[in-house]
């Protein structure tokens, strides 16, 4: 059985309908300092019971729009969420990103493979106790020394 702050309400503040603010770096671990600016929606909801939550996204890229999805899976044993993305463009579910909140701020890691190099990743969720949370990812090539944040999404209640 639940208990109140076990941790799987953690992403109830995303429930609902979105306008989202995306930037992303023209090339992730390159130097580059250019960024790009685009539009995006999302809706969010809980599923499972409470132990699952789930968003579909549309993102206006200036080349056509991308359909996503968040899949968000709490592992009531460990507290922790597992997070998988997917999109129209791959068909298949990245690595899940694993982590949780704390003091309201939800942080979560993996590895993975960028331009055929082995690095870290991280999401961080911020301002999620406002009506404008915030996603930010990075990557790391020094095993989390220093991060190169490469995208940021600004979420807006629809």
């Amino acid at each position: 059985m639940a208990t109140q702050n076990d941790g799987r309400n953690d992403f109830d503040f995303l429930i609902g309908t979105w306008k989202v603010h995306h930037r992303m770096l023209k090339a992730r671990l390159k130097g580059f300092t250019d960024w790009i600016e685009f539009e995006g929606e999302t809706v969010d909801r809980k599923i499972m019971n409470g132990v699952g939550n789930m968003d579909e996204n549309i993102i206006h890229m200036e080349n056509g729009p991308i359909h996503a999805i968040s899949l968000r899976l709490f592992n009531p044993a460990s507290r922790e969420w597992s997070i998988f993305w997917s999109t129209d463009k791959t068909g298949a579910m990245d690595i899940p990103m694993i982590g949780g909140f704390k003091d309201g701020r939800g942080e979560f890691y993996a590895q993975e493979v960028n331009d055929g190099r082995h690095v870290y990743s991280r999401f961080i969720w911020s301002k999620i106790n406002t009506n404008s949370p915030q996603w930010e990812q990075a990557l790391s090539e020094d095993g989390g020394k220093t991060w190169e944040t490469n995208w940021i999404m600004e979420f807006k209640r629809a």
